[in-house]
């Protein structure tokens, strides 16, 4: 069977765009809240294998995306390794900080398989369900990104803990990077053992990094998760979304062996044209205050995602999550432009 966004992510060119949206199942949705709210709180519903495949699947129902992205977080791994983690209603998530390299001792050297395997029941009740045409998305959390929260507990204030964890302790915030490395490739091969297709590696803060350190806390790391993905799973691609990257997307698709990078609302078209539509995959990039503004901007926003990079092999999608206020009547308003460009083309 025919799945238009794999077939893009392994090399084909699309006249029509796959689509999916990052955070496609969450609070803008009635249907995602009355399920939250029968969880109890966000982490009851992400170690809830049912219901966590009940809320992957609800956009897919509504908006017959082409991807189905599991109903997880980032945080799961940090948890696994034996770090406390809770979500604040209306605050994000809050861990027990490490501080400082002696915070490692706290951690264990392996995720806790009773943990992970709540998450990887999850994946597997979702491929039973998935529609036949439709791609199944895995994750994890790029290590810069996972690394700012569990040193700092939370996170905002563009990560001074970690930066200052980094700067003042290069060896020490070394080894929190290598033990996320390996937890992730660990996590996400088991994801891929459930039955997930492809792999997105979220790095939300790459964009608060000097050129150095991206190099060494983003671009190095990642590229050892893809690596290790790839050495048991190779035919598995490989999403990489470094929020503010900018310019420097051009060492993700160097030095990563992505197969594909996620862009922001930000990134420069003509760049994205030159420097990297040739190489990989490109998926993104409407603003999601646009998605939330809707009408002509929306219209306008879609329209140029699609003239900038539909030459080349796109995966439609906005330039980060959706956010909760975010009308359902915008979401038909978008996938109904994109299906449309689709068959005119």
């Amino acid at each position: 069977m025919h799945k238009p966004l794999l077939a893009v992510l392994k090399g084909d060119h699309a006249a029509s765009p796959p689509i999916w949206m990052m955070r496609q199942a969450g609070r803008y949705l009635p249907e995602y809240r009355e399920v939250r709210e029968k969880a109890g709180s966000f982490l009851d519903l992400c170690f809830n294998p049912e219901l966590a495949a009940e809320v992957t699947l609800q956009p897919l129902r509504r908006f017959g995306f082409d991807g189905a992205i599991l109903f997880s977080d980032i945080l799961v791994v940090p948890h696994a390794l034996g770090q406390t983690v809770s979500f604040e209603v209306g605050e994000g998530p809050r861990l027990d900080p490490l501080g400082d390299a002696a915070g490692l001792s706290r951690l264990s050297d392996a995720l806790e398989p009773s943990v992970v395997g709540k998450v990887y029941e999850a994946v597997a009740r979702i491929k039973e369900q998935l529609p036949e045409t439709t791609t199944l998305i895995g994750f994890c959390g790029a290590p810069w990104t996972v690394a700012t929260y569990m040193v700092a507990g939370r996170g905002g204030d563009d990560q001074v803990a970690a930066r200052l964890f980094a700067y003042r302790d290069p060896e020490g915030f070394s080894r929190l990077i290598d033990l996320i490395v390996e937890a992730s490739i660990s996590y996400l091969l088991g994801q891929i053992r459930a039955g997930v297709e492809v792999v997105q590696i979220f790095d939300t803060w790459a964009g608060v990094l000097p050129n150095a350190q991206f190099a060494k806390w983003t671009v190095e790391p990642i590229g050892r998760i893809a690596a290790g993905v790839k050495a048991v799973a190779p035919q598995i691609p490989v999403i990489v979304f470094p929020k503010g990257a900018g310019h420097r997307l051009s060492a993700i698709v160097a030095d990563t062996g992505a197969d594909a990078v996620g862009l922001d609302w930000t990134a420069d078209p003509g760049f994205i044209t030159h420097a990297v539509l040739p190489h990989v995959a490109v998926q993104g990039n409407v603003d999601p205050i646009a998605l939330l503004a809707g009408g002509h901007a929306l219209d306008h926003a879609v329209d140029t995602v699609l003239r900038s990079y539909g030459g080349g092999r796109l995966i439609f999608n906005l330039g980060h999550g959706i956010l909760p206020p975010t009308p359902i009547a915008h979401v038909e308003q978008m996938v109904r432009r994109v299906r449309s460009w689709r068959a005119a083309q």
